[in-house]
């Protein structure tokens, strides 16, 4: 007996409220110290790092509390979703591109979205199906609102996901009465919740009414929400299964859960305001759908079709001549240097021509690319200095002084209809005022348009030249003939 008292001594202590509520408060603290590192491309790996080994000691913390393990076969079974998590997830990670980066976000987000779905459905079963008694109303309401946002933030995240990989168009994709089918369908989730809560306690009722009635509510909210929009779409949903897992929290008593849910809603839904502001637009309008993604004119268009304009085109070599003979250059990246994956060609370029004495500085607009921060994640996989990416309210005051505008792959970011055309859908949208400099050179395969289905008059602007061609290569070749010069 006396050979048991340590490891009996041990497992009390382990299991001591205290000692797993210190262990959720260190989780906490990594968790805002690497929100924190998040804040810039420099700091960002070690905010990474942080967090997770943030959240590693919160699971081994919900591991250690009474109850959570109460048997070997849950044990096992605990052990194979760890496992086959890890497989399917870290190869995903690995793996995806750069480019493709926008859609794995999408897809994880729905997943946690889903988990917690499912906790509230399996906390429903266990409390109502089992012997556990009754719920107490404050876990409940929890439980019911997490069911319903985290559902509908995983089948939303799905359809996100579909528009960015391009399996569904891009479009808004819209059927009648749209806004009376999503308040029916919002009412169904509601009411199945009230009447969960007054008593009747029917798993048809919690599947049917608030599970399912929420998965169509998902749907339905995003696939009339056009392509342009998917940034704000996503920092949104990203929103949503925060909001969702800081409920799950309250039902299971996790502290750890509880924090790290509001942090991420909280902080997803500061972005989605900030990138709403960014684009002109208000949540309500960018939610109610029907602009982006419309179908863009085919490649290899006439110059000039649809803007009444004739688009001039250059070669690299009167690129880079150009180029080396200014004094400012600003680089305006877009999801077409992201396609192309010509970050590092461009960082080549820009040290070509800081060689010759050109200041070289990028130009960032908060909804560039398809998803928050894609352009600052691209550059600084390339090594460019932080000091040197600047935020759109801090370069526009700089185009009027600069010689040449070198636009890699945006479109929508830099379309002056944005200011000058009321009947355009982007009017009032700030944007990047290129129009502003001296002259404009585009890298663009065609004359296309953007992910936002409209023409863009800078394209047939005098002082704009288009150099086609895939981005990488074209860049590639502005830096051979700079060596040259």
């Amino acid at each position: 007996m006396g050979s048991l008292a340590p490891q009996t001594l041990a497992t009390s202590f382990l299991q001591d409220s205290d000692f797993i509520n210190g262990l959720y408060i260190l989780a906490v603290i990594f968790f805002i110290v690497g929100l924190r590192g998040l804040a810039g491309p420099q700091t960002a790996v070690r905010g990474n790092k942080i967090a997770a080994v943030g959240m590693a000691i919160a699971v081994v913390a919900t591991l250690l509390k009474p109850g959570v393990i109460p048997d070997t076969e849950t044990a096992i079974l605990m052990a194979f979703g760890v496992l086959v998590g890890t497989a399917v997830g870290v190869p995903a990670a690995r793996s995806v591109k750069m480019t493709a980066m926008p859609q794995m976000v999408a897809l994880f987000n729905g997943v946690g979205g889903g988990a917690v779905a499912l906790i509230a459905w399996s906390e429903f079963r266990r409390h109502f199906t089992g012997s556990t008694g009754e719920w107490d109303e404050t876990v409940m309401i929890a439980s019911l609102f997490a069911a319903i946002i985290g559902s509908i933030s995983f089948w939303g995240s799905n359809i996100a996901f579909g528009k960015l990989q391009e399996i569904l168009p891009g479009r808004p994709i819209k059927v009648p009465g749209q806004q009376l089918l999503n308040l029916v369908l919002l009412l169904i989730c509601v009411g199945s919740a009230i009447a969960i809560v007054s008593g009747t306690h029917s798993e048809i009722l919690f599947i049917l009414g608030i599970l399912v009635a929420a998965a169509i509510l998902g749907n339905m909210v995003v696939l009339p929400i056009g392509g342009a929009d998917m940034p704000v779409v996503i920092s949104l949903l990203n929103a949503f299964t925060g909001l969702s897992a800081a409920a799950a929290g309250i039902a299971l008593d996790n502290f750890a859960l509880i924090v790290a849910g509001t942090i991420v809603g909280a902080s997803g839904s500061i972005l989605t305001n900030l990138m709403a502001v960014a684009m002109n637009r208000s949540v309500p309008s960018i939610i109610a759908g029907g602009f982006g993604g419309g179908d863009a004119a085919p490649a290899g268009a006439p110059a000039g079709a649809g803007a009444g304009g004739t688009a001039r085109s250059t070669s690299a070599q009167d690129a880079a001549i150009q180029l080396a003979y200014a004094r400012q250059v600003v680089v305006v990246p877009g999801y077409g240097m992201a396609v192309a994956q010509a970050q590092h060609a461009v960082r080549e370029m820009a040290l070509a021509l800081e060689k010759k004495g050109v200041e070289v500085k990028y130009a960032i607009h908060p909804v560039a690319g398809r998803m928050p921060g894609h352009m600052n994640v691209l550059l600084a996989e390339a090594d460019v200095p932080y000091d040197q990416l600047k935020e759109m309210d801090d370069i526009n005051p700089e185009f009027g002084r600069t010689d040449v505008s070198l636009i890699i792959g945006a479109n929508d970011v830099t379309n002056p209809a944005a200011n000058n055309d009321p009947g355009s859908p982007i009017y009032g949208m700030p944007i990047l005022e290129v129009d502003k400099s001296q002259s404009v050179i585009v890298l663009k395969r065609s004359m296309s348009s953007g992910f936002a289905g409209i023409d863009n008059p800078l394209f047939y602007d005098p002082k704009t030249a288009m150099l086609f061609g895939d981005a990488k290569a074209s860049v590639s070749e502005i830096t051979t003939e700079l060596g040259g010069l």
